[in-house]
């Protein structure tokens, strides 16, 4: 029985990154599936599984003699290279298209005509085999590569994101074709961005979390492990409203097209020296902005600038919501549209209390609390919790969560009042690979489904939830700072 194992494996994806597989055995016969979102390693996965990504550190042996891995972007080239050949719009009354059939695509690297029918008739394709492959549809396509990858009859089949593009019809037909497989006793390892992609036949998983295997067992096992059950039900979250707030009708409003902030040549000093120095911001309606930076570039400063807690605010030609700072505005009248949540603050909820009461006390921005809540704020809170996927836990200890999930509920502690900004300084910081992705889900869920706008403050780009839209960074230059402005499509 072939085996593939991998101890203690580093593999570089980068000078920056690298993908961590700690303990890995892949046994001939096994389906797998391995799940993990964009940039977490998944197609670095595969590739360290069919050898070709080599280790830095750590053992990989293995025992499978021909293994093959499919990918989307394989298919891409192909088709591209195919269209590339002659441009059908343009061929003259006679010409010949010359780009491949079906049948010449699956005998490419071992011509076998029986055989080649075989595998066609298996996946219910043989009708397509005289007709010009790039003429083909997604789901089409995608067959006919795997019957391409099954003409050297590998003993490991990996396959980078099968399912990615195709319809719920072809979904459906392509996990039945692989479960076949699979029963025909290949050894199947697919690479997936949702758990909801797991085919039924699948037994055994693994997660991947900012490029480390945090998770690998048997399917039911690891499906229902607490953290990893909760990231995927936050698959099922998109399109739903977060809890309204606790009175909609007396909500602060701002003008639709008013700046939410705006700081023209911001310039900030301690003991004459500059922190920040000439800078000029702006954050428009609709906009989430990530601000990135080492420590000590201005960031918090900049931070405080904004919740109104930086007595140079008053110095500086700085518009906050509509208002001019300085205008006769209270600390109340910046803060309201404001919910804030930081390692610091995470550090300093030490109270004995329950996690509903934590996410109660974002409508009296206290640490802890103090004031008797209405019914109707109790239920809102039970709701928030209930979008977290946290319902049974709502009288349980809040520090009896794990980092992330107590984040989590700090998050939605500044979400409860609805404010225009929400401002997460370093939210990622101590959580773990699994906990960091289960957050970054989240904020993308929040931000998506409600109104209120994000400034995500990091130390590394790559930290940035999907829902970013406008980067600010500190980049350093002299003996100070330039502040470079990107806006991400």
């Amino acid at each position: 029985m072939a085996t593939l194992q991998i101890s203690q494996g580093t593999f570089r994806l980068s000078d920056t990154r690298v993908l961590t597989l700690n303990d890995l055995t892949l046994r001939s016969g096994e389906s797998w599936a391995f799940v993990g979102a964009n940039g977490s390693g998944k197609s670095s996965l595969a590739r360290a599984l069919t050898g070709e990504l080599p280790p830095l550190e750590g053992s990989f042996a293995s025992d499978f003699a021909r293994p093959t891995r499919l990918s989307l972007e394989k298919l891409q080239k192909l088709v591209e290279e195919e269209w590339q050949r002659n441009n059908t719009d343009l061929l003259s009354e006679g010409e010949e298209d010359t780009g491949r059939t079906a049948a010449e695509m699956i005998q490419d690297e071992e011509e076998n005509e029986a055989r080649c029918r075989q595998l066609a008739q298996l996946f219910g394709i043989e009708y397509l085999l005289e007709r010009r492959f790039k003429y083909l549809s997604t789901g089409e396509t995608r067959k006919t590569l795997l019957c391409q990858a099954l003409m050297a009859q590998p003993d490991l089949l990996v396959l980078d994101e099968p399912f990615d593009g195709l319809d719920v019809a072809s979904r459906a037909s392509l996990a039945t074709l692989l479960e076949d497989l699979h029963q025909q006793g290949y050894t199947l390892v697919l690479v997936l961005n949702r758990f909801d992609d797991i085919p039924a036949f699948v037994e055994r998983t693994g997660v991947l979390a900012e490029c480390n295997l945090t998770h690998v067992g048997a399917r039911e096992t690891v499906l229902a492990e607490a953290l990893v059950a909760q990231l995927a039900r936050s698959e099922q979250l998109a399109g739903m409203a977060v809890p309204e707030a606790d009175n909609p009708a007396l909500q602060p409003r701002l003008a639709p097209d008013a700046p939410r902030i705006l700081l023209k040549n911001g310039v900030v000093s301690y003991n004459d020296r500059p922190v920040l120095h000439g800078l000029n911001w702006e954050v428009k309606p609709g906009e989430h902005w990530q601000i990135i930076g080492p420590n000590g570039a201005g960031k918090s400063t900049l931070l405080s600038l904004v919740t109104g807690d930086h007595p140079q605010g008053y110095s500086n030609d700085l518009t906050l919501f509509g208002r001019r700072r300085g205008s006769g505005e209270t600390i109340w009248d910046i803060k309201q549209h404001i919910g804030y949540v930081s390692s610091s603050l995470h550090q300093d909820y030490r109270v004995t209390i329950s996690v509903r009461n934590v996410i109660l006390s974002g409508y009296f921005d206290s640490i802890g609390l103090y004031q008797a809540p209405s019914d109707r704020q109790r239920k809102l809170a039970d709701a928030w919790l209930a979008l977290l996927g946290m319902a049974t836990q709502s009288d349980a200890p809040f520090h009896s969560l794990s980092w992330g999930q107590q984040r989590l509920v700090l998050i939605a502690r500044a979400l409860v009042k609805h404010p225009t900004l929400l401002i997460l300084d370093e939210p990622l910081q101590g959580l773990d690979p699994i906990n960091r992705q289960l957050v970054r889900r989240f904020i993308d869920v929040l931000i998506a489904e409600g109104e209120t706008q994000l400034l995500f403050v990091s130390h590394h780009a790559e930290d940035a939830p999907q829902c970013i839209t406008h980067r600010l960074s500190f980049v350093p230059q002299d003996n100070g700072y330039r502040y470079d402005i990107t806006a991400l499509n």
